[in-house]
């Protein structure tokens, strides 16, 4: 493996350089298992000019604690872990990156720190690992050639929980290839990946094709089919709506007038709520002015069908 040193690196220079292969978190969504992202959102990173990237409060939490997780993980193991410092790229598949949290001293090993909520904590129960985490760390290996990861995870307020991640020759080769195919067949080729059905693909599908020219029409051709299943899902979806509706309506009917109901499996509630809705066609009717200055337009693209 090729190492890059980031001591001294802006993070600017840190977010092109990641641009110029994939990462062991791009892994997991290249696969389709990241239920956050999609090969789209990965293709969309790896292709814009820009270098802004996506943060919010639980990635900022995740990166806080990192330093946490990797204590308790010494705690807990008795094994020393420390910073690299620096990048890696695969010298046999140079598109392959990795920018690990933490090695093992004294073994052929590196460690991934997670965070998880304690809404999630079945996805990690029974020795579980969710599957993008574990492409996540068999990618590192990948790019390392280390035998051996670990999976360190703090479920907030629950517990500290890990896991140790060995080379598996077939999966690993599987995974490079299907790297391999998405970085020169998509991003080489600037060919956009084909959609998955997740929101993260809107929001890419949203940002490329954000305004669409007046009047211009093109022919629909070889949709016939898929149109024709949409309106099936759509039957489908609207009958278990209804169920759903009703199983709902005959909770409330046996409730009444209760608020609370509970069995050894669930606990419902129906309670009041009281809510304020601002009554905007009365402002605008009455306060016009005061209307148009608190008023914010809003640009998008609404996808109609209709059957001809």
């Amino acid at each position: 493996m090729i190492r890059i040193s980031t001591k001294g690196m802006t993070r600017e220079e840190w977010l092109k350089l990641r641009k110029t292969g994939i990462g062991g978190s791009d892994a997991g969504a290249i696969c389709g298992l990241n239920p956050y992202s999609s090969p789209m959102k990965v293709y969309q990173e790896k292709t814009q000019e820009e270098t802004e990237e996506e943060d919010n409060e639980s990635m900022r939490q995740g990166r806080d604690l990192e330093e946490y997780v990797a204590r308790r993980f010494m705690e807990e193991t008795g094994l020393k872990v420390r910073r690299s410092g620096q990048m890696y790229r695969s010298e046999a598949y140079p598109f392959m990156l990795a920018n690990v949290d933490r090695l093992i001293v004294g073994q052929d090993a590196g460690l991934e720190c997670k965070t998880a909520s304690a809404f999630s904590a079945d996805k990690w129960k029974d020795g579980k690992i969710p599957p993008h985490y574990l492409v996540q760390c068999l990618h590192y290996m990948a790019v390392t050639g280390k035998r051996t990861w670990y999976l360190a995870v703090v479920i907030l307020g629950r517990e500290f929980k890990y896991h140790k991640i060995t080379w598996n020759e077939e999966v690993i080769r599987k995974l490079v290839a299907v790297e391999e195919i998405f970085w020169t067949r998509n991003v080489l080729s600037r060919i956009i990946p084909e959609p998955d059905g997740s929101k993260a693909c809107d929001d890419v599908l949203a940002k490329y094709f954000h305004s669409a020219r007046k009047g211009s029409e093109i022919p629909l051709i070889g949709f016939d089919e898929k149109l024709n299943r949409r309106e099936e899902l759509i039957r489908q979806a609207e009958e278990l709506e209804r169920e759903q509706k009703q199983i709902e309506q005959e909770i409330k009917l046996y409730l009444k007038d209760n608020e609370t109901a509970a069995s050894d499996r669930y606990r419902v509630r129906w309670q009041n709520i009281d809510s304020v809705k601002l009554d905007t066609k009365r402002m605008k009717e009455e306060q016009p002015e005061l209307y148009q200055k608190f008023s914010k337009i809003s640009h998008y693209r609404k996808l109609q069908i209709h059957a001809a």
